[in-house]
C-alpha cells in the first residue's frame, strides 16, 4: 500500500463518481509526476518515496516469480488492471507472456507506460495499453492481476471489484491491498502512516477475510499469500486459483 495518500475516510454521502474523478484528476496532474518518479530510477525522491518504490517493486517481483513458476507463459493471456507506468506489464511481456492487456484510470500513466514499453522494445501485439477504470474492463484472460489499486476503494467497493475481476479470469486472480490491522488503524487515525504535505487522495485498508470470501463466492481459492512491509508501504498479496 503506498502511504503517499490521504488517510481520511470519505463521508457516507460522497458520490462514488466524485471520488473516482478526484483520483483520476490527481493522477493526471501532480500525482502523475510524483508517481512517475517513484516508479523509476530517479534520485529525485525522498526517503518515504524511496521506501514505497522498494516495497512496490518487491510486490511486482514476487508476482513475476509466482507466474514464472507456473510455466507456459507463451500460451497465456494476462490482464494488468491498474497498470500505472507498466512496472508489472512490461517485464511480464518481456518474459514471454502470450499477450498482456494493461489499463489504468489515468491517461497520463498509460502514455508513460506505452513510452517505457517502446523503449524496452516490447512488440505492440504482445502488450496493449488502454485507459479505463476497473469497472469498465471487459474480456476473458487466463490471469488477472491487480496490484496496489484497492487502496482507492473502501471495503464494499473493493469486494465488488474482486467480484468483477474474478469474472474476467479463467484460471488465476492475483490482487494486493493494504491489510486492515489494529496497529495500522491506529497509525492511520493519527496520521503517522501518511506524513508530510503529500496527502492527496483517500486511502483505505481492507479486511482480508472479506476479500477472500468474495473471491471464494466466485469460485476462486487462495493458494499463495505474502505480506510485504517497508516503511510507509504495507501490502498483502494473494494469489487465487479457480476451483
Amino acid at each position: 500500500m503506498p502511504a503517499d495518500l490521504e488517510p481520511s475516510i470519505a463521508p457516507a454521502d460522497c458520490p462514488k463518481a466524485t471520488e473516482k474523478a478526484e483520483v483520476k484528476g490527481y493522477f493526471e496532474s501532480t500525482g502523475f509526476e510524483r508517481w512517475k518518479r517513484i516508479y523509476s530510477d530517479s534520485d529525485e525522491v525522498n526517503n518515504v518515496q524511496r521506501n514505497i518504490r522498494l516495497g512496490h517493486q518487491k510486490t511486482v517481483d514476487e508476482v513475476l516469480h509466482w507466474v514464472e513458476e507456473q510455466g507456459d507463459l507463451a500460451g497465456r493471456s494476462f490482464c494488468d488492471a491498474g497498470c500505472g507506468v507498466g512496472s508489472l506489464a512490461i517485464p511480464l511481456a518481456a518474459m514471454g507472456a502470450g499477450s498482456v492487456e494493461a489499463s489504468d484510470l489515468s491517461e497520463a500513466m498509460v502514455s508513460e507506460a506505452e513510452r517505457r514499453a517502446r523503449e524496452a522494445g516490447i512488440p505492440a501485439e504482445r502488450l496493449r495499453f488502454g485507459a479505463s477504470d476497473l469497472e469498465s474492463l471487459q474480456g476473458r484472460f487466463d490471469t488477472v492481476i491487480c496490484l496496489d489499486v484497492f487502496i482507492h476503494y473502501p471495503q464494499p467497493a473493493a469486494e465488488e471489484m474482486v467480484r468483477h475481476l474474478a469474472g474476467l479470469a479463467e484460471h488465476h486472480l492475483i490482487v494486493s491491498f493494504a491489510p486492515y490491522t489494529p496497529l495500522l488503524a491506529i497509525l492511520k487515525s493519527i496520521g503517522q502512516l501518511f506524513p508530510g504535505p503529500s496527502r492527496t487522495t483517500r486511502a483505505y485498508t481492507l479486511r482480508e477475510e472479506g476479500i477472500v470470501a468474495t473471491a471464494a463466492s466466485c469460485g476462486f481459492r487462495p493458494v499463495r499469500r505474502s505480506l510485504n512491509q517497508a516503511p510507509f508501504y504495507f501490502s498483502r498479496l494473494i494469489a487465487f486459483e479457480r476451483g
